[in-house]
């Protein structure tokens, strides 16, 4: 089922020896900037078009009433009902712990506030049609309302009958989503990023898609803030080591894969009985999914167990990966955890898969996949905030630095900038004069 990769007779760098990642720039690009501009020239009709096109739906209005998120809040089952909001609580508390506070910093004279302000208005993008995500909807809501975000708005794929499941609907009522918009793909990307006749503008857009919905991100990128992850299919490498069941690292796998096409799902291990036990056990396992098919695509393009020597490789391999998952099911998790760099979420030892992480740790599960773990994070607080801060001298602190000023203003050539600063201070000296001097003119002013 897995594609075996030996690399025990490679030394140094494996990243040759593994596969590479298609061109994110293959495929789906010009379709997608076609979509953003037809979108941004028509509105809602092109919303209408597309959705008709892709969804197989004709749509009059796209808007979802706050009526139908809370006659959907009191319709799921109640052990449903109670894990999100179990679920609410730990992402609330755990981005509640992970906010950057406002602080003050002095320096003889030199004051900088921290300023931290939310942006005004939040597009949440959460995957829908045939599958139902209501955890992506807590999980891209909740950061952004500790955060302080005044707006939020989502948007979800209507399924066969032009609805929205009421799961999802659920989790944005629970999660305080303020707008629900029944549009997915590309299109709603564009909306939010340029709005519609229905849709306002927002001023970021995150949230998991496939690759169409993650290049239009990209895309739209500087007219909306967009985090730099890439946060496209579903990737996992486990890496085994034989301490736990085969079935447990085997269903580990095919936790990733069953979300579908284009996704990874890796195994490593320097014993090679693991990975032959497990990958018969994810033969079998995958033989009774109910998302075969989901499965068997994506382990047909992504799915590889790597053979290495020791442990130190296997996590080299997982670096070069940078997976948005990665799962230590070994003994010495714990050692291995300071030699990861690149991971969107780490899960040490048997007992943490990376379920509980998607579902109820706390960290957003929208991660960076496509291997943008080596320079992005996980949504977070951060995502949905600008920074910037306030900075105030008393008159001996400015006297003090003038010089400094000075100086570098002068050798950049900004005679303005020295200037600003001399004719600040308490009393002129004669270096400060001279220095200044250096730029054209400026003993020609009478300073």
């Amino acid at each position: 089922m897995l594609k075996i990769i030996d690399l025990r007779d490679i030394s140094g760098d494996f990243e040759d020896s593994l596969p590479s990642i298609p061109d994110i720039d293959e495929g789906p690009v010009q379709v997608v900037q076609g979509i953003l501009e037809d979108v941004r020239e028509n509105g809602d009709d092109a919303l209408r078009r597309y959705t008709e096109q892709f969804d197989k739906i004709s749509m009059k209005s796209f808007r979802v009433s706050a009526d139908q998120l809370y006659n959907a809040l009191e319709r799921i089952p109640k052990d449903l009902r109670e894990a999100l909001e179990q679920a609410r609580e730990s992402i609330v508390n755990f981005h509640q712990h992970s906010m950057c506070i406002p602080k003050r910093y002095d320096n003889n004279g030199i004051t900088v506030e921290h300023l931290v302000r939310p942006m005004k208005r939040a597009g949440l993008y959460a995957p829908g049609g045939r599958a139902k995500y209501p955890s992506s909807v807590l999980m891209c809501a909740l950061p952004a309302r500790v955060a302080g975000v005044e707006s939020l708005v989502l948007c979800v794929p209507p399924n066969q009958d032009g609805r929205i499941s009421e799961i999802t609907l659920a989790a944005a009522a629970i999660a305080g989503v303020d707008e629900v918009y029944a549009v997915g793909g590309a299109q709603a990307i564009a909306a939010m990023a340029y709005g519609t006749e229905s849709i306002k503008k927002v001023d970021v857009i995150v949230g998991p898609g496939n690759r169409y919905v993650s290049v239009a991100k990209r895309l739209v990128t500087g007219q909306v803030g967009v985090p730099s992850a890439y946060a496209g299919p579903s990737e996992v490498v486990v890496i085994a080591d034989g301490t736990v069941p085969p079935e447990w690292a085997a269903m580990d796998v095919i936790v990733q894969a069953e979300h579908g096409p284009d996704g990874l799902s890796w195994l490593v291990s320097w014993d090679m009985s693991v990975i032959e036990t497990v990958n018969k056990a994810i033969e079998e396992m995958v033989e009774t999914s109910p998302r075969k098919s989901e499965i068997i695509s994506t382990l047909s393009t992504g799915g590889y167990a790597v053979l290495v020597n020791e442990p130190a490789d296997a996590v080299k391999v997982a670096n070069i990966v940078a997976p948005e998952h990665l799962e230590l099911l070994c003994e010495s998790a714990d050692e291995m955890v300071p030699m990861v760099f690149n991971a969107g979420a780490v899960f040490c030892g048997g007992l943490s898969p990376a379920s509980v992480g998607d579902y109820i740790a706390g960290p957003s599960h929208v991660l960076p996949t496509y291997r943008s773990a080596k320079f992005s994070s996980v949504l977070g607080v951060n995502d949905f905030i600008r920074t910037s801060h306030a900075i105030s001298l008393t008159q001996e602190a400015l006297d003090r630095v003038a010089p400094y000023v000075i100086s570098i203003a002068t050798a950049e050539g900004l005679e303005a900038h020295a200037r600003s600063v001399v004719i600040r201070r308490s009393k002129y000296d004669l270096k400060d004069v001279k220095a200044a001097a250096k730029i054209k003119g400026f003993m020609n002013r009478g300073e």
